[in-house]
């Protein structure tokens, strides 16, 4: 088991609330409230995770820097207003940002009983192993 701090607790009940309101707001026909709220709430509770210097270190490395400006530019896209291309602009940052850790996932996810054997189906399969052996560094 896993100990978290106090802090850590308080950053992943806002990181999940976070996922739920961009969630929310995509399905609501990306409402522009909705989606700021849940950009602001997500980057604040990753921040209260792993700590505002680790967090800032992260975002800020020399060859995450691309990654990080689509991020965090589509953060602000959405904030003055234009939900559609700024979620875009996310999604395509938060891709490059944690391509390291999709194999991480892959794995995690193939040893759960029921997505293990659904990740195991052929057409799914080789699709799966392109993301799951990414050699990109973290």
């Amino acid at each position: 088991m896993i100990s978290l701090t106090d802090s850590q607790k308080i950053g992943m009940g806002l990181t999940g609330f976070g996922v739920f309101f961009l969630f929310f707001g995509m399905i609501l026909f990306f409402d522009k409230a909705l989606l700021a709220i849940g950009n602001i709430l997500f980057v604040a509770g990753l921040a209260f995770v792993i700590g505002l210097e680790r967090t800032f270190r992260f975002f800020f490395q020399k060859h995450k820097m691309k990654a990080t400006s689509f991020f965090l530019g589509g953060v602000f896209v959405v904030l003055i207003g234009w939900p559609i291309i700024g979620v875009v602009l996310e999604v395509y940052g938060f891709f490059l940002l944690f391509r390291g850790f999709f194999p991480v996932v892959v794995g995690f996810i193939r040893r759960i009983p029921v997505l293990g054997s659904i990740l195991n189906l052929p057409f799914i399969s080789a699709y799966v192993d392109r993301v799951g052996e990414s050699n990109t560094m973290v």
